[in-house]
């Protein structure tokens, strides 16, 4: 496996820097707090289109799909991104679900498309390393749902 080069590696540093600016940390709390959904109509009730939690969940979308871009087109070294860069796998699953009935009910078949390409290569990659870590991560989300769940209903 090739080594990362120097401007791969600056590229993710700067890619990285963005992930701290104040409103993106605020919607990355947001969406892994709150955008737990099993349609699509659920996904437009708690963040639709124009609101400001909408406007929260398109942030974060919109920060991994382009930086899975730069991953799929060859701009970021995959085995750093990788390493470093789990968090876009996260919220990749939380959306895995819906995706079809979105990119049919919005005709664009592309959309989050990179995100979805990243994340299948992670999963191989990351199974390759430390067999069981999907399950277990997958396993951990559905719990930390049924908590939320739990407790917003007491």
């Amino acid at each position: 496996m090739s080594q990362p080069t120097h401007e791969q590696g600056q590229l993710q540093l700067q890619i990285y820097d963005l992930r701290r600016e104040a409103k993106l940390r605020q919607a990355r709390d947001w969406v892994f707090q709150n955008y737990h959904v099993d349609t699509l109509d659920d996904a437009m009730r708690i963040a639709g289109p124009g609101t400001e939690n909408g406007a929260l969940a398109m942030m974060v979308f919109g920060y991994w799909e382009q930086a899975c871009a730069y991953l799929n087109h060859g701009l970021l070294h995959e085995d750093l991104f990788f390493e470093t860069s789990g968090e876009f796998f996260g919220v990749w699953e939380l959306i895995r679900g819906i995706m079809p009935e979105g990119r049919k009910r919005f005709a664009n078949a592309q959309f989050l498309a990179n995100m979805e390409k990243a994340a299948k290569r992670y999963e191989s990659w990351i199974e390759s390393r430390s067999p069981g870590h999907i399950a277990a991560m997958r396993q951990m989300m559905k719990q930390m749902r049924d908590q939320r769940a739990t407790a917003a209903k007491a």
